[in-house]
């Protein structure tokens, strides 16, 4: 999608990667949410605050969603191409740093 010019739905399925990504990581923890802010506060509780992972997932993970409801609702101005590809860079990180601590 991203190499095609569709920088908006590559950064809608690069935050629902990292959100599945982080409701597993919770998962792994016994804990199960329903709702995106209630999976985004768990995060941050159990994994930045906590020190598990480095913060910036978390920060990523909220700044992620803010870019696809640009993209997906037309809230504020058009997600760029840079945009759509740090946030898929992100997605890439986060990732590999949740399947390290799964594992």
């Amino acid at each position: 999608m991203l190499g095609q010019g569709y920088n908006d739905f590559a950064v809608s399925r690069a935050y629902y990667a990292m959100f599945y990504v982080a409701e597993a990581c919770l998962s792994s923890l016994g804990q199960s949410f329903s709702s995106h802010s209630a999976i985004h506060s768990a995060f941050g509780r159990e994994f930045a605050k906590q020190g598990r992972l480095d913060p910036k997932f978390h920060r990523w993970l909220l700044d992620a969603q803010d870019m696809r409801n640009v993209g997906d609702y037309g809230i504020g101005v058009e997600v760029t191409e840079e945009q759509a590809r740090s946030v898929c860079e992100w997605a890439k990180e986060f990732i590999t740093a949740v399947e390290q601590f799964i594992k």
